[in-house]
């Protein structure tokens, strides 16, 4: 299994994501590092021995102009980078790759037509994409006038028969609340897409992360229990997670 830090870019910062109500979020606070600087709190990932990290460009997925430039800083780092820029451009897509990014995130919130999604994976590749299943109070959030259905399950079902091959179940009420990951709803996902999915949103510490591997996903996103120190590296190595 998987173990990715996470990095929230907001007006450049690394902010503390909580619940996706992106209004309040407040910069960074972390007993990693005193530093907001993306390339700051990711060197500190890296010098721990983490190998791939997810990027939310919240400025991107709000509509600004994604920070390639941070792109290609985080790839010199030596990361494996998942990167959400809200893309809904092939070339936006492209210019992603260019920058060395490993797989480019469509997520559900910004995504408005499931044939960008097949278009995306026609011209890159199956192995480049993740979508992002992005769950908000039990409801699928997608952008302003999407065209396809907005029932996840039926959701999961169109995109596979579009070629998406991984996943990410995103549950953005539990994003840094600590209070655990939305199990039920991931039983009934791996039920159709066995395991080939990443889960974020609520793991709080080592126990959540040892649950989550007897299930089978291929990766978790985190961050908020590596900033608040209750899950830490040595943690993860005494049980043969790290």
């Amino acid at each position: 299994m998987k173990l990715v830090p996470v990095l929230d870019v907001l007006n450049g910062i690394v902010v503390h994501a909580v619940k996706g109500n992106r209004k309040e979020y407040q910069p960074l606070k972390s007993v990693l590092t005193s530093s907001v600087n993306p390339v700051d709190v990711a060197l500190v990932f890296r010098l721990q021995g983490f190998s791939e990290l997810y990027l939310a460009d919240l400025d991107a997925i709000l509509g600004r102009e994604p920070d390639f430039d941070l792109y290609r800083s985080l790839v010199q780092l030596g990361f494996r980078c998942m990167v959400d820029a809200g893309v809904s451009d092939i070339c936006v897509v492209k210019k992603l790759l260019d920058c060395g990014v490993s797989k480019v995130v469509i997520g559900t919130e910004t995504l408005r037509s499931v044939n960008f999604v097949k278009d995306v994976v026609k011209h890159i590749g199956a192995e480049r994409v993740v979508v992002s299943l992005d769950i908000k109070d039990g409801q699928v959030l997608t952008g302003l006038g999407f065209d396809g259905s907005r029932d996840l399950f039926e959701l999961i079902r169109v995109f596979c028969v579009v070629g998406v091959s991984e996943f990410i179940l995103l549950d953005l009420t539990r994003v840094g609340s600590d209070v655990g990951v939305n199990i039920d709803l991931l039983r009934k996902v791996l039920t159709l897409i066995d395991s080939s999915v990443y889960v974020g949103g609520g793991v709080c510490g080592v126990e959540d992360l040892l649950g989550l591997k007897k299930l089978g996903v291929l990766g978790v996103l985190f961050a908020s229990a590596l900033h608040s120190g209750k899950i830490r590296v040595k943690d993860l190595v005494d049980v043969d997670l790290f």
